[in-house]
């Protein structure tokens, strides 16, 4: 696990989130650690370029009702039994 060290804060900015994490009854550390998680956290942007990435690996004609529905696939699939 890695470490982070921040040097010369303004005091009133090291009691935030003391006092919001004493507040939610946690530790400052583990506040600080779910904060610091949240914003390592894809944002929307990052989300829509992965969703065009996994979209540009679907077969032509995906998504524009070329396929048939999952129930007419399922029945097909039993059907063979």
């Amino acid at each position: 696990m890695g470490q982070v060290i921040v040097r010369n804060l303004d005091d009133a900015v090291v009691e935030a989130p003391r006092r919001r994490a004493r507040e939610s009854g946690k530790s400052m550390d583990q506040f600080l650690r779910e904060g610091i998680t949240a914003m390592a956290a894809p944002d929307r942007r990052e989300w829509l370029e992965e969703l065009d990435r996994i979209r540009a690996m679907a077969p032509p004609g995906a998504g524009n009702g070329a396929y048939p529905p999952a129930e007419d696939l399922i029945r097909e699939d039993r059907d063979r039994r």
